[in-house]
């Protein structure tokens, strides 16, 4: 199967979406845990900061990576006509 342009592009669209979501994703996993003793020396509602970040506003993230990914895939493929009829 020949590849056209427009393929090209919702593929190179699709594969910078996933990167730049990953990269989101490693930094709010491994960054924030890897700087978590630094921000346990501040509390936020009786918890150690870091403690908190990483068990509340990391699943927070998580979620809004998922909708992001979700809204802006069915956009694309909308756009590029791929999209599954309902």
């Amino acid at each position: 199967m020949k590849l056209t342009d427009q393929h090209r592009t919702y593929w190179r669209r699709n594969l910078w979406l996933t990167l730049a979501l990953l990269s989101v994703w490693f930094f709010v996993t491994f960054a924030s845990g890897f700087y978590a003793d630094e921000l346990n020396t501040i509390t936020f509602l009786g918890f150690p900061l870091g403690f908190y970040i990483l068990a509340q506003g990391s699943l927070i993230t998580y979620l809004v990576i998922i909708g992001i990914y979700v809204l802006t895939m069915n956009r694309l493929d909308r756009k590029y006509g791929v999209a599954e009829r309902r």
